[in-house]
């Protein structure tokens, strides 16, 4: 019980701060809504439009919010660098630490707003360092609970890490490649798993890098997309054709080393049960 209300308080508490962030923006002109004209500063005009408003971000759920979050950010990000780029990092802890999903939104927001190559490195160093926060955590405060409430998938997991324990690296890297178990129960379970907190750092970076690639480079293209006319253009299509290639080489090569050396049986791609061999 008193780890839980540990637990408790501190959500609460980064919620409180991550409000508070997100709540009260910096001073700044008004925001032009889409399709509106960007408000011109004269004589007599306020220089801090729309300063006295406040406006509550919220995470993106579909597409169009996404944009519309990123169009917002970006008119931020010319004034107040600092501010969205901790905005940014604060919202992806969170949700990291917190085994909340939605990271896919979040990587797209990283291109759109800093581009390809830094939004990948911001998200790969922002979801390795919030799913070190989710290890530690359920260290800290839920270890027994997470037995109590999954208790086959856990069993699970951990007959195949000590079956693969002479590989546990190749192994874990597998289980980020390809969806044998979702990344938010991985990270929760490691602890219990008796994974070495420097190798979870490791294969979660390393792992994770495809998809955050995926994301954070189809984030980037998004931005640049005003029209569907841009979607089916030549650049765009061969762009994702790259993304596709690039993506899915390491996962390829980790597959074929699963196939002579790792253990996969009872694995299938919700990481239930199967009495059947990986093919």
């Amino acid at each position: 019980m008193r780890s839980i209300s540990g637990l408790i308080l501190l959500v609460t508490a980064a919620t409180f701060y991550l409000y508070l962030l997100s709540t009260y923006l910096p001073p700044g002109p008004h925001h032009p809504r889409t399709g509106d004209e960007p408000v011109k500063s004269n004589e007599n005009s306020d220089p801090d439009l729309g300063s006295e408003e406040h406006r509550t971000l919220k995470f993106p759920s579909d597409l169009e919010e996404l944009r519309e979050l990123a169009e917002l950010l970006q008119f931020y990000k010319t004034e107040h660098t600092g501010y969205v780029l901790l905005l940014f990092c604060s919202a992806y802890l969170y949700k990291q630490s917190f085994a909340i999903p939605g990271s896919s939104f979040l990587n797209m927001l990283a291109g759109a707003l800093f581009g390809p190559w830094q939004g990948l490195l911001l998200a790969c160093l922002l979801t390795t360092m919030g799913s070190t926060f989710c290890y530690l955590l359920s260290r800290t405060f839920g270890k027994q609970h997470i037995v109590r409430l999954f208790p086959d998938k856990v069993a699970l997991l951990q007959r195949k890490v000590e079956e693969n324990r002479s590989s546990l690296f190749f192994f874990l890297l597998f289980l980020r490649f390809f969806p044998m178990t979702p990344n938010w129960f991985l990270n929760v379970t490691s602890p219990i798993l008796n994974i070495p907190i420097t190798m979870f750092f490791f294969s979660v970076f390393i792992g994770l890098i495809p998809y955050n690639f995926i994301c954070v480079r189809t984030g980037s293209i998004l931005s640049e997309i005003s029209s569907l006319d841009d979607i089916f253009s030549w650049g765009t299509l061969l762009q994702l054709l790259a993304i596709a290639c690039v993506a899915l080489l390491p996962g390829a090569l980790i597959k074929h080393y699963s196939h002579t050396h790792l253990k996969l049986d009872g694995l299938d791609q919700n990481g239930h049960h199967l009495n059947k061999k990986l093919r």
